[in-house]
């Protein structure tokens, strides 16, 4: 059971909004800490989320969120922007994640971020993976610019926050290797399109599978390079 007390692994001190202040560029040099989760679990007097995405630009898929309540007692080593770790250390994170932590992910499909744009679908999909935890957190953080307008509890957006924050670091993990194996299923359902190695992004061997093969139901309509070889009438 995680308690909600201060961690062991502490971050700078000071207020919520005096930390999250801090130069970014700081941030991200020196790795992300737990000094934002420290300061709202004073402030707020319970557990904190970090929230994140992964799938925002692809052509394919669906955007994958995913909330991640941290034991404060047992934050797995290695932590940082999903991106900055290779894929071994990633599934080996995922793993120690997902036994000492409270997890929950969500999606947007391609239908969902045509029909919201892919910021709303995002942002509906982070608080539907807030809503999923299994203990309701009292505050949650949430990378880049916004805070989901549906969210359960209150919030703050942390720009670079997978650089920042250990929850969210956390969180881009979770979401990162959740949708990588959701598109290597697709890859395998859907041969041709290379699914499983560029993820449904526009690469120039994505785009000559489109043209080579057509459009998925998959595929985001509402994204250029979809809709221009729909036509007009696709809609």
């Amino acid at each position: 059971m995680m308690k909600q007390v201060r961690g062991k692994r502490k971050g700078k001190q000071g207020s919520l909004f005096d930390i999250a202040s801090t130069s970014a560029g700081t941030a991200a040099a020196t790795g992300p800490d737990f000094a934002l989760e420290e300061a709202a679990m004073k402030q707020h007097g319970g557990l904190v989320a970090g929230v994140d995405e992964v799938g925002r630009g692809p052509l394919a898929g669906p955007v994958v969120t995913a909330a991640v309540v941290l034991d404060p007692d047992a934050i797995p080593e290695g932590l940082n922007d999903s991106k900055k770790l290779s894929e071994a250390k990633r599934e080996a994170l995922f793993e120690a994640i997902c036994s000492s932590a409270h997890v929950s992910v969500a999606s947007a499909s391609p239908r969902q971020i045509d029909r919201l744009n892919i910021r709303g679908a995002t942002l509906w999909a982070m608080a539907r993976a807030l809503r999923g935890l299994s203990i309701p957190p009292a505050f949650a953080l949430f990378d880049g610019r916004d805070v989901a307008p549906t969210s359960p509890c209150p919030g703050m957006h942390v720009i670079k926050g997978d650089s920042r924050s250990l929850s969210i670091a956390a969180a881009s993990i979770v979401a990162k290797v959740t949708r990588d194996h959701l598109m290597m299923r697709m890859g395998r359902a859907f041969p041709g399109y290379g699914f499983e190695t560029h993820m449904g992004y526009g690469t120039k061997a994505h785009l000559e599978a489109l043209d080579r093969l057509g459009v998925t139901i998959h595929h985001r309509r509402s994204f250029r390079p979809i809709y221009e070889r729909l036509g007009p009438d696709s809609a």
